[in-house]
């Protein structure tokens, strides 16, 4: 189990980032930590080793990457797995048959999936509702719920959970709290500070943030459910290896410098959007025309780098997708490079196509994963793309 110092939660939190978690290399002093490339460790004899046996259970680099994000988010313990939805499924094995879930229903895709496709097969129960109202949350939550799950921003809509409020409703039912933070990341919200007992992430997305892993990350402030999560990591195995855990720890190194520029270009481009005539509506949580605008203003220090743009049909959206020539027509999100998608036939192709229709998921909405490229050529691109859809 690995559990950040003191000292790991004192620095502000760039300072956080670039030096939380780093371990002293004892053989040459190396500035970055290591990749400990290795599957087992030499003993000094039997019973007698250094804390480490083997690299599913234990391994330096991975140790230095769960203590680094824990710090970000304010939490005590952190637990890296192999993706985003390894820790997904970490979280639910929590649980056991006969459990309620409930869970926002514009949650990922692939959460969406595991949630009713594998996990349903094995007992637990789930209800969707529209997290966006606490009210909808507090009426789904009967007397076996155990757990509520949120993310927010959700993907792709852009909706909002109120996390106070809702942590309150999981205090009251005496169920886990659930937060997947990967569209804000811990620069914008820190859901622990707010009543989560779990933050939730794919390091893949913004903490690692240039597209060259797949991982994910859970952190608790909890030491019960710290063991527990520790158990599970170790046991089901669906860790990290060790060089896609350096990757994420240089990531995180930058992740304010990135978080303020992705930011910054997506609220210039949102801007520009809701004014273009071929844009019927766009959704992100920095527009004053956001329906929970001022949630995000209370429980955000940022808006982050998504938008979802609403074109009308799915001529339009598809010819937008296709002829982008800075924005890549790609799965995935939150790297230094631009990305555009189409939710309905990628991220959520998964997700019934009735349930999408009532979350307002269209055919004709694209998603904008706003990199920090120059702003003008990215609106330039845009532009360029809408006039030929």
């Amino acid at each position: 189990m690995t559990e950040i110092s003191r000292d790991d939660l004192a620095a502000r939190f760039a300072t956080r980032a670039v030096h939380a978690g780093k371990i002293a290399d004892p053989l040459a002093g190396a500035v970055m930590t290591p990749i400990y490339q290795t599957s087992t460790y030499v003993q000094d004899g039997l019973g007698r080793h250094k804390g480490y046996e083997y690299a599913r259970t234990r391994n330096p680099t991975r140790e230095a990457l769960e203590r680094n994000v824990a710090a970000l988010e304010g939490g005590r313990h952190g637990f890296a797995f192999a993706s985003g939805l390894a820790a997904v499924d970490g979280v639910l094995k929590l649980l056991a048959a006969g459990d309620h879930v409930v869970s926002g229903d514009n949650v990922y895709g692939g959460t969406h999936r595991q949630m009713t496709l594998i996990w349903s097969r094995m007992g637990l129960e789930f209800s969707f509702v529209d997290a966006s109202d606490t009210r909808n949350v507090a009426a789904a939550v009967t007397a076996k719920t155990k757990m509520i799950y949120a993310e927010t921003p959700t993907n792709p809509m852009m909706r909002l959970c109120d996390l106070a409020a809702a942590g309150e409703v999981a205090r009251k039912a005496g169920a886990l709290f659930v937060v997947d933070n990967t569209f804000a990341t811990p620069y914008f919200q820190r859901p622990l500070e707010l009543g989560a007992d779990i933050v939730l992430h794919s390091t893949t997305k913004y903490l690692n943030g240039h597209s060259d892993m797949v991982g994910g990350m859970l952190v608790t402030n909890s030491g019960a459910l710290a063991e527990r999560l520790g158990f599970i990591q170790n046991a089901s195995g669906a860790v990290p290896g060790p060089f896609d855990c350096w990757l994420a720890v240089r990531g995180t190194k930058t992740l304010a410098l990135r978080m303020r520029q992705h930011d910054a270009n997506a609220r210039r481009i949102a801007e520009w959007l809701t004014k273009h005539p071929k844009v019927e509506r766009v959704y992100y949580p920095g527009l004053p025309s956001h329906p929970q605008h001022e949630l995000a203003c209370r429980q955000m220090k940022g808006f982050g780098g998504m938008i979802s743009v609403e074109l009308g049909s799915l001529e339009r959206a598809k010819r937008l997708a296709e002829r982008t020539r800075i924005f890549a027509l790609a799965e995935s999100l939150g790297g230094v490079e631009s990305l555009i998608g189409h939710p309905a036939s990628m991220t959520h192709a998964s997700v019934p196509a009735e349930m999408r229709r009532a979350m307002g998921l269209t055919d004709s909405l694209v998603r904008l994963s706003v990199g920090i490229e120059d702003v003008d050529d990215l609106i330039a691109d845009l532009e360029q793309a809408l006039a030929a859809a």
